[in-house]
């Protein structure tokens, strides 16, 4: 019975890893799903990004209240992870207070840890109260109705609960250190908890170690609750934010993507002495089964990613000049929409021993409307807003590229331009010897 504890501990600790790495791996499997794309190039520069973006929150705080709070919350996840890891020896050892003998660095740790989970606490508070009173704008979009407004209210339960856990754990241990109690040895330092203590004045000793033990299983089953519930949440970019800043896009914001079949063919056409009936030299450069993308197999792992990194924060649609003016769009949406479409697939094949079989539906039309597609206006203004370098207008561009070169179904005003380019040279409606006829009027 004495080590009855350490072993139901570490059966939890095993189930908690067990399903979070069975998670891990559908989301690769997932991700895998998409196009193979080259995104090894410029490795200095990808890394810097990484650390800037991702690691420093640089475009976070480009809305300086949100950013500082978001910072809050951040640093305060990562640094009370070393508490935790604690926790966990402990759980396994049957110690208490395993890295006490380091003395006053202790103190410094303990005491950081309480200051930071009394910031978190204000933090997520005043991120609720944005949410759910003062109600900005950015989040009671039609797309945020429904599980993702719950999920972000459970995201900042769950880290509410657990930092006053954290305080209740350290302030009834302070007060039995104080009682002298049993393996209860003197060690941190408690700015904030030693407040909560006048609560637990004339308890007794085992009353105050029931509530002491049992803040302890609840903050660490917690933790290892909220950390499979990632996969099913938009916080998923806690994981993701740093390979997706990693590979995020290089060039410049304006610069598209040519199908290289495209370019050679242009090429060819200006080339009069190329022969049209050759075959091409370089195989790789055959026009593809497929132009553009209809649904999620056809895009890149990359955009893929993108979908499973998305924070649903909104900067990208509340900068959207199409969203401004009252259009369909959403950025986010896109970015939600294709990963519930790759959720959907996934489910697909798991139920099919690991094959996807046809189920009538995909990206295009059943998720995304052409309305959203051609509403907008390629500004990039929702890439500069990402603020862990999400790319929504790739995605955009090619399920437009798929309606134009597979399906012929640009709008008329588009197909009426592509004909004038062709015909005139130009988008206007004239024949190139009379564009300067304006001048005689």
């Amino acid at each position: 019975m004495e080590y009855l504890p350490n072993i139901v501990f570490a059966i939890a600790l095993a189930l908690g890893i067990g399903f979070f790495v069975r998670n891990v791996k559908k989301l690769i499997r997932n991700i895998k799903l998409g196009k193979k794309v080259d995104v090894g190039d410029n490795k200095p520069q990808r890394w810097k990004n990484m650390a800037k973006i991702a690691l420093g929150q640089t475009k976070m705080v480009v809305r300086p209240i949100a950013g500082l709070m978001h910072i809050i919350v951040y640093v305060g996840f990562i640094i009370i992870n070393i508490e935790v890891l604690e926790i966990i020896l402990d759980g396994i050892l049957g110690t208490h207070r395993l890295f006490s003998p380091i003395g006053q660095l202790y103190d410094v740790l303990i005491g950081s840890f309480e200051i930071l989970a009394f910031l978190v606490i204000v933090a997520v508070t005043v991120f609720w109260v944005r949410r759910n009173i003062i109600k900005l704008q950015r989040f009671i979009k039609p797309e945020m109705k429904g599980w993702p407004k719950k999920d972000g209210n459970m995201i900042l339960y769950i880290e509410f609960v657990l930092m006053v856990l954290f305080l209740t754990m350290n302030a009834a241990d302070f007060q039995l250190q104080q009682m002298g109690a049993d393996h209860y040895v003197q060690a941190g330092a408690f700015p904030i908890s030693q407040f909560i203590t006048p609560l637990f004045e004339g308890l007794s000793v085992p009353t105050l170690i029931f509530i002491e033990r049992t803040a302890w299983w609840l903050h660490i089953l917690g933790i290892l609750t909220f950390l499979n519930y990632l996969y099913y949440s938009k916080h998923l970019h806690i994981l993701l934010a740093f390979p997706n800043t990693y590979y995020g896009k290089l060039r410049p914001q304006g610069q598209f993507n040519n199908l290289e079949s495209v370019t050679n063919e242009v090429k060819l056409m200006m080339d009069p002495n190329a022969d049209p009936f050759a075959a091409p030299a370089d195989p790789n450069a055959a026009a593809p089964e497929k132009f553009g993308a209809s649904d999620v197999m056809d895009l890149n792992w990359v955009q893929l990613l993108n979908a499973y990194t998305c924070t649903e924060c909104g900067r990208c649609t509340s900068e959207c000049p199409a969203n401004q003016t009252g259009k369909k769009l959403s950025p986010r949406k896109i970015m939600m929409d294709t990963r519930d479409r790759l959720e959907e697939v996934g489910k697909n094949m798991e139920a099919n021993k690991g094959e996807f079989v046809s189920d009538g539906k995909q990206l295009l039309d059943d998720y995304i409307s052409r309305e959203e597609l051609w509403a907008c206006t390629t500004c990039n203004a929702c890439v500069q807003a990402c603020p862990v370098s999400i790319d929504p207008l790739s995605i955009i561009v090619e399920m437009r590229r798929y309606l134009v070169m597979e399906q012929s179904a640009a709008p008329m005003e588009l197909n009426n331009m592509m004909s004038n380019i062709e015909n005139n040279g130009a988008p206007w409606p004239y024949n190139q010897m009379d564009r300067l006829n304006w001048v005689n009027e």
